[in-house]
């Protein structure tokens, strides 16, 4: 018999804040919103229930934080310097552990090197209330 601790409601909430920084502060600044809008709609970053690995335990929340995290990291660095080895393999190992707990990241490093030119996209976060 094997016994597990559940992860806890803040490693979920924190899991969908992680998402929800990928679509409102990086996917911006590289797609369209008609293409957020269809990688919405095919279920990017969102749990496949046919797929889906992930039991709610503690390790394997810890692996999604830290796997989006790390994503995070690459896809911001890439933007600003040249893309080495390392980065694509986090960005590689990362990407696997995602899609092995049923989190669709159908995506190419390069895809986050440049930058596209206009940066108002309906899913950026407003800088103040007043556009809220």
């Amino acid at each position: 018999m094997k016994i597990v601790c559940a992860s806890t409601p803040e490693q979920e909430n924190y899991i969908k804040e992680l998402i929800e920084y990928i679509y409102s502060e990086i996917f911006p600044l590289h797609f369209s919103d008609e293409y957020i809008i269809k990688m919405e709609a095919i279920n990017v970053l969102a749990p496949n229930e046919e797929d889906l690995q992930y039991n709610g335990t503690m390790k394997e929340a810890f692996q999604l934080i830290s796997s989006l995290q790390a994503l995070i990291a690459v896809m911001e660095t890439v933007q600003y310097e040249m893309i080495e080895r390392t980065h694509e393999d986090i960005f590689s190992k990362n990407v696997m552990i995602l899609n092995e707990y049923g989190y669709s990241f159908p995506f190419t490093l390069d895809q986050f090197t440049t930058l596209k030119h206009e940066v108002i996209s309906r899913y950026s976060k407003p800088t103040n209330l007043y556009l809220a």
